[in-house]
């Protein structure tokens, strides 16, 4: 188990441990308690938020069980009046809503499951999940323990690769792989798939993910589009997909930090929307600690262009809304790369958090809009 983490507990007088896996990079727990079948909601969660971790070895399916018990402990609303809304900045009740996130998390983290070195779970009545583990992890080798809160994501990952989201500007299905950010939220490939193309001869996509948009500009006629990305599952992802569009011959998928080497007529980027930091691998489409991936594409992309080219950077306003970056922040950087705006698209979001009142970032979702920024040297 050299180079990995490791946990350890007490086991019938005697000491254990095994490969810990996280990949939201949580260390392994200090503290482990065995739990099975007779342990109560009330006393796992006490032993939760105190840190003790319960490294379960009854019924898979009570596991289960007692994890959504565990989830309807943490959602209950704490004894403590809140401060009204309306004494708090956006800003401020963004940062509380992830800190009241990242808490439920840990809590919901401390129950563990144990897996066999081929990612059998050695419990009654437990799945067979080597399928779902084998696509996460890799090849198994040694047994390990994992959360069953993380688990039950990689099941959910599972199903989304299998089913795949339907794309319309497609007319076909993305199979996202786990540690993937899905394309779910359709409006921003809609904008693509309409803004007006400069040239059909080359593009490029930076930061592709899944593959999305390097697909739907080739669907739209573009001869040769480079994708890039830096990670590893985004990059077997897209080109995944890209095989199963019959894609793979238009489309260069390479491994890169933001652009590829050369000029295109078009360079596109849909970077996180949020300078924030994630919490998770699966965060880092969302989160973007300090605009770094935004300010890498701005002041990269003038001499990534070729003349009369356009750089079309995807982003939602919804860090504005939520004030965690102005318009003329944003506008600042555009021009501070030496690039002028064209022309601007938008769009509305219709997915269901737009319109959920109970989201404690209702007011900011409701307001968001999504925008294709057209953008040229200046």
């Amino acid at each position: 188990m050299s180079g990995y983490p490791v946990i350890r507990w007490m086991e019938a007088n005697q000491s254990c441990s095994a490969r810990w896996r996280s990949e939201s990079g949580m260390p392994p727990p200090k503290r482990v308690a065995i739990a099975d079948d007779t342990m109560t909601a009330d006393a796992a969660y006490r032993l939760a938020c105190e840190g003790t971790a319960l490294l379960w070895r009854g019924d898979f399916q009570n596991a289960r069980q007692l994890l959504q018990a565990l989830a309807r402990r943490a959602e209950r609303k704490p004894r403590k009046k809140p401060t009204p809304s309306s004494l708090i900045s956006p800003a401020e009740s963004f940062h509380l809503h992830r800190q009241a996130q990242s808490q439920r998390a840990r809590t919901l983290a401390m129950l563990l499951i144990p897996l066999e070195a081929d990612y059998r779970i050695p419990l009654r009545r437990a799945p067979d999940l080597r399928q779902a583990c084998l696509e996460a992890y890799g090849a198994g080798g040694e047994s390990s323990v994992v959360s069953l809160r993380e688990l039950l994501g990689l099941v959910g990952a599972h199903e989304w690769r299998k089913k795949g989201v339907e794309i319309p500007a497609l007319g076909a299905r993305i199979h996202p792989h786990y540690g993937v950010f899905s394309p779910v939220r359709g409006e921003y490939v809609e904008l693509v798939a309409q803004a007006p193309l400069p040239a059909v001869e080359l593009a490029f996509d930076i930061g592709t993910g899944s593959g999305v948009l390097a697909a739907v500009l080739a669907r739209r006629g573009i001869a040769h589009v480079v994708a890039t990305d830096q990670d590893a599952r985004a990059l077997a992802c897209a080109r995944d997909n890209l095989a199963r569009l019959g894609l793979a011959g238009q489309v260069e998928v390479v491994q890169a930090d933001l652009f590829p080497q050369g000029r295109a007529p078009l360079v596109v980027c849909n970077p996180p929307w949020l300078p924030a930091r994630p919490g998770s691998t699966i965060e880092r489409a969302v989160y973007d600690p300090d605009s770094r991936m935004l300010s890498g594409f701005l002041n990269g992309l003038a001499a990534h262009l070729t003349p009369g080219g356009e750089g079309w950077l995807i982003l939602s306003d919804l860090a504005e809304h939520l004030g965690l970056r102005t318009r003329e922040e944003l506008l600042g950087m555009i021009a501070g790369a030496g690039l002028k705006v064209l022309d601007r698209m938008d769009v509305r979001p219709r997915h269901p958090r737009a319109s959920d009142a109970a989201d404690p970032l209702h007011a900011a979702r409701a307001a968001e809009i999504t925008s294709l920024w057209r953008l040229a040297k200046g």
